[in-house]
């Protein structure tokens, strides 16, 4: 396998497998998440936020019926200080009060806790779509980390006191 297709890219002559991937809307609720990847992005800026750096996350949710993964950006600008800290709170980086150099080594393979609520939106064509939006990323709780009383695997953020 070449070195590009690895990183997704696929080549010219690559085989390919995979037809239509059905995008699944998970019902409003608390979800278990794994950062799958984190990419460094920029945002090109817009109304309310100018150009900055962004945090592009995928997650993939834990849900009763499997996996479903799911997009994020997380900006890095003061006026969205107070979600990057939800969500290094929820992934146990950081407690309430405090503060924290953001370790982005970290968060591939991090897992937390999430509450989802789909929202509608207006596609290029004018008609009505759904998608998974994160209403907030929940503060981490070692207690609410299983799935079918197995704990999540990943990083856990205080070893053995939580």
């Amino acid at each position: 396998m070449s070195e590009e297709m690895k990183n997704g890219a696929l080549d010219w002559n690559d085989t390919i497998e995979t037809d239509d991937q059905e995008y699944v809307i998970i019902p409003e609720g608390e979800y278990l998440f794994t950062v799958k990847s984190f990419e460094r992005g920029r945002y090109k800026g817009g109304e309310k936020i100018p150009a900055c750096n962004e945090a592009v996350l995928k997650l993939e949710i834990t849900t009763k019926d499997g996996p479903v993964t799911i997009m994020d950006r997380l900006k890095l600008h003061k006026s969205m200080e107070w979600k990057l800290s939800q969500f290094f709170r929820a992934i146990g980086q950081k407690k309430h009060g405090e503060k924290l150099v953001m370790d982005w080594n970290k968060v591939p393979g991090a897992v937390g806790r999430v509450k989802l609520k789909p929202r509608k939106y207006k596609k290029d064509d004018g008609t009505e779509g759904t998608t998974n939006n994160i209403d907030k990323y929940l503060d981490y709780d070692a207690d609410k980390m299983m799935i079918a009383d197995e704990p999540v695997e990943g990083d856990l953020p205080w070893g053995d006191e939580a």
